[in-house]
């Protein structure tokens, strides 16, 4: 992997991307770099440790149906996909550690079209009862009220609708997806780690 220089790790929420990313920069010795922290959409409609979702994120998800809510956050993804290229581009030409860089916003298509040298790519999935199951015990979903929930439900509708139109448009282009259900996040890492030392070769 000596001409290795940028890891994209793609995939909808809940699916472990930021700790097989941070497992994966680890083990190359490369940074590690979210897509949220460069613009965030509306996330998670309940209170976690690191997150007090404001009044709005609320009315996102009350007020649209999953159609909707699918294409608010792909219209978001588009937006932010320049500063996405300019990044990958810089750190794949550059010089200095490498990078690999987890989100959601890595949309497929988009990155397929990339032209960057020493860039790999790869997805993960998790079938729907995984996801439910991460979502709700992050969420604390049997202590909420029936408000709170909807909007819990709703955003796990909306994660599952993108991991289905995701999913198909990585089995279109011909790129990787590794389905994360039943194995830690360091054999994940392993995996992510055999693919893109595969695509290199």
């Amino acid at each position: 992997m000596q001409d290795l220089r940028v890891v994209l790790i793609g995939g909808t929420s809940h699916t472990g991307k930021s700790t097989v990313a941070r497992a994966v920069a680890e083990r190359l010795g490369f940074d590690c770099r979210s897509t949220d922290k460069l613009a965030r959409h509306p996330g998670r409609p309940w209170r976690t440790a690191e997150w007090v979702p404001p009044p709005h994120v609320a009315e996102h998800y009350a007020g649209l149906d999953v159609d909707e809510l699918i294409r608010s956050v792909l219209d978001h993804y588009a937006r932010l996909w320049p500063r996405i290229e300019e990044l990958v581009t810089d750190r794949a030409t550059g010089h200095g550690p490498g990078l690999v860089l987890e989100g959601s916003a890595l949309w497929p298509a988009r990155v397929a079209r990339l032209t960057v040298p020493y860039a790999r790519a790869v997805w993960l999935t998790a079938h729907g009862t995984v996801l439910r199951g991460r979502m709700r015990a992050s969420a604390r979903y049997d202590e909420l009220a029936d408000q709170e929930r909807y909007l819990v439900d709703k955003f796990l509708a909306r994660t599952e609708h993108y991991q289905e139109l995701m999913a198909q448009t990585v089995d279109r282009y011909g790129l990787v997806r590794i389905d994360t259900g039943g194995r830690s996040a360091a054999e994940v890492a392993e995996r992510v780690l055999a693919a893109v030392d595969a695509r290199a070769a």
